[in-house]
């Protein structure tokens, strides 16, 4: 249930902290004294998009900010987990959304989040219900999920759509082979041509990592040889060379050890020294060797270089990502010359997962033709008592000619409000009060099986009589046993039946208007009425006080 609403600037509303009770609660107030306001936070929380029109004027900001405490909330548990969000502390979930001219934030349980996720979240959370909001029964896609929420045949959707999933895939595998069949001759000598040039080329990712270096050092050889071989020399390349200085210096040092035994220990480095120095020698004595002042392996190299960067402008920034262009274009070329193999293979695939669809499709067929005729029966019992009373309801299934997403049969529900008038689908059915009560009966019909925890009807006993209107009350308080049930009304025989009653109404604060929402008892709930019924004195006194003895009476 919805434990708590703060709402700060938005729109009339500057400051709003209210904390709905459980079953049904009815709000209630003049026509824009910003009942509207208090929905649209709660749409907001949802996860409708906002603008910046929605801020109180003169602010820079708007935030609403809503917890419901969850029975059951594992399974929002796991959808925030798989978005990286923490789970509900103590069954709460909080969420938080900030508006701002310069755009807008959400949060759950503190952490920022998409607004994808905020309206994944929220369709779990509240189902809201407004005058034009019932024209979604039309739909046939959403009566097949009425339809299934009763039947609760979540594991049988759940395998169909699995096997939906993997038939999709096998013949989307199917018919992208059919069409390789159709491949043109000069797709395939533009594939051989690629494969061709990359192949002829043959790189290897050493070859393709040092040649860089390589064309460098060719090209740069006489000038790194003039500066290796002098260094070579200064080392080791006469009297005068650094190594004949260094085996005199050794020579020297071991005739003062001769002298002083003490000296040998910091002596010892210099033998050492030498070997690295002559080791050093060496190495350049080498380097200077491998250095080719060619121009014909110049030349090589720089045509080599070309090749490579004519390759990396045609198939990828480096090797790697050319050696990935050559893999597929020989999986493309062995997918278009081994297609009969191929296709056979796949064409059984494709059979394999139609058959298995076969089988998920006839177990959720079978749930859903179970469940039509005791939807159509609970459905009786609610409309009748909303005034539907000599009325016929039946939910006919019709085969599709091949599976869909959802199943293997389209539904319709089929309604005749008045006897002697054939049935007819709920699309054609033009009264918007007609289809409320059909929503309302619906939603009966689905208490046990839907857990959504908060249902709010917002003005939907629009165009109804007084005695309709109380039927409705009934239904929507007979609901507030099941879930929590928000109810905006301007009629007093509905407002009368709820468990809990709040009013909203504008009032002058600071030179400003500003809505506020209150909850109602006793004397004020009495004088509430009073004003919805239209009328005052003593008569009107004693009618709204006669709609809450005799509602408590009949809803006890």
């Amino acid at each position: 249930m919805l434990s708590l609403l703060k709402i700060r600037n938005l729109a009339l509303v500057d400051e709003l902290t209210w904390e709905p009770e459980s079953g049904f609660l009815s709000i209630t107030g003049e026509t824009g004294a910003g009942k509207s306001v208090i929905m649209g936070g709660i749409s907001l929380v949802m996860g409708e998009r906002a603008d910046k029109g929605r801020i109180r004027s003169g602010e820079t900001q708007c935030s609403i900010e809503a917890i419901f405490h969850l029975s059951k909330p594992q399974y929002i548990n796991a959808q925030l987990e798989e978005a990286g969000v923490p789970p509900c502390e103590e069954n709460a979930l909080v969420i938080r959304r900030i508006i701002t001219a310069g755009g807008n934030r959400q949060f759950i349980n503190n952490s920022p989040v998409t607004l994808h996720l905020l309206r994944q979240i929220g369709s779990g959370l509240v189902d809201m219900h407004h005058p034009e909001a019932h024209r979604s029964l039309t739909s046939q896609e959403r009566q097949l999920d009425l339809l299934d929420a009763f039947a609760e045949n979540s594991d049988a959707l759940q395998t169909y759509r699995q096997a939906y999933v993997a038939w999709q895939t096998a013949r989307r595998a199917y018919r992208e082979l059919m069409e390789s069949e159709m491949a043109s001759e000069r797709e395939l000598d533009f594939l051989r041509h690629q494969v061709q040039e990359i192949e002829s080329a043959g790189f290897t990712a050493e070859e393709a990592s040092e040649l860089e270096a390589d064309w460098q050092r060719a090209r740069n050889a006489g000038k790194l040889r003039d500066t290796a071989m002098p260094m070579a020399h200064m080392i080791d390349g006469g009297d005068d060379s650094i190594l004949s200085r260094l085996r005199q210096l050794v020579r020297s040092s071991r005739d003062l050890e001769r002298l002083d035994a003490d000296c040998a220990a910091w002596l010892a480095p210099l033998p050492g020294i030498v070997d690295e120095l002559e080791e050093l020698s060496a190495r350049l004595q080498d380097y200077t060797d491998t250095l080719c002042g060619d121009p014909a392996e110049l030349a090589r190299l720089e045509e080599r270089i070309s090749t490579l960067d004519t390759l990396k402008r045609k198939y990828g920034t480096d090797f790697e990502a050319i050696q990935e262009h050559l893999t597929e274009c020989l999986n493309r070329l062995a997918a278009i010359d081994n297609r009969e193999e191929l296709m056979q293979q796949q064409a059984d695939e494709e059979r394999a997962r139609y058959a298995d669809l076969k089988i998920a499709a006839a177990g959720l067929s079978e749930t859903r033709r179970k469940a039509a005729p005791k939807l159509a029966e609970d459905f009786l019992t609610h409309a009748r008592q909303l005034g539907f009373r000599q009325s016929l309801f039946d939910v006919t299934i019709t085969p599709l000619s091949e599976p869909g997403p959802h199943g293997a049969e389209t539904v319709d529900f089929l309604f005749g409000p008045n006897p002697g008038e054939p049935l007819k689908a709920l699309r054609l059915i033009a009264s918007s009060g007609e289809l409320a009560r059909v929503m309302l009966a619906l939603k009966s019909a689905l208490a046990h099986q839907d857990d959504t925890p908060l249902l709010i009807f917002d003005e939907i006993d629009a165009n109804v009589g007084g005695e309709i209107a109380r039927a409705v009350g009934r239904k929507m308080r007979e609901l507030g046993n099941e879930h929590q049930v928000i109810s905006i009304t301007h009629f007093p025989q509905v407002a009368a039946l709820a468990n809990h009653h709040y009013l909203i109404a504008k009032t002058l604060h600071d030179g400003r208007t500003v809505s506020r929402l209150s909850k109602v008892s006793g004397e004020q709930r009495v004088e509430e009425l009073m004003r919805m019924l239209g009328t005052g004195g003593e008569a009107a006194r004693a009618h709204a006080e006669g709609l809450l003895e005799e509602n408590d009476k009949k809803t006890d």
